[in-house]
């Protein structure tokens, strides 16, 4: 038998974990930047098409403990009245009594209770988000995008973040029939983060 045709008998190495980064010089306290970070969401209208949306008011925090990850937290505040979809109309709606009902209940905060590592850049966050006066669970799945130091001197950390919530669990239910069938507005609701945070000095 030539050497070409030679089956490898060799057992394959066993499969190992994936090391997360080595987060230990970036544990501190840091503070979102609004002006380079964004809080949206997408929503299904008309069962047809999707309509994104963002708040352009938000503060925020993060406590990142990079030996061991699961004692970092976050928290964050949304001014309710600084969402945007691109609609002054839609804008008015979403501010309204039909939905968020900003003279009442003009901030909505989430509060984390959990963190994990997941492997690799992946991380899980679950907390408490409040809104309208309820509060239930919610889980954030984060990817880090890396640290830098800005021209400023600021150093900066980045995550990347994604969740689903069902908007009638917040009181959120308004909506109306369509002729075809279905309704205007999903009760699934898709959050995006996209965070830039700074180290406090």
């Amino acid at each position: 038998m030539g050497i070409f045709s030679r089956k490898d008998t060799t057992p394959a190495p066993a499969p190992q974990a994936t090391a997360g980064p080595d987060l230990t010089a970036l544990s501190g306290d840091y503070t979102i930047d609004p002006s380079h970070s964004t809080i949206g969401f997408v929503a299904r209208h008309a069962m047809v098409t999707n309509v994104k949306g963002g708040f352009q008011d938000f503060t925020g925090t993060l406590h990142l403990d990079g030996a061991d990850p699961t004692k970092s937290t976050a928290t964050l505040d949304v001014q309710m009245a600084s969402i945007e979809t691109g609609n002054t109309d839609r804008d008015g709606h979403l501010k309204s009594s039909d939905f968020f009902k900003i003279d009442e209940h003009p901030v909505m905060t989430f509060r984390s209770t959990k963190a994990e590592s997941l492997g690799g850049d992946d991380y899980r966050i679950t907390g408490e988000l409040s809104l309208l006066g309820v509060t239930k669970p919610l889980t954030i799945d984060l990817e880090f995008n890396g640290a830098a130091k800005d021209p400023f001197g600021n150093e900066r950390v980045g995550f990347e973040g994604k969740a689903e919530i069902l908007r009638s669990e917040w009181g959120l239910t308004w909506n109306a029939a369509l002729e075809t069938g279905g309704v205007l507005v999903s009760d699934k609701i898709k959050l995006v983060f996209d965070i830039s945070a700074i180290k406090n000095a």
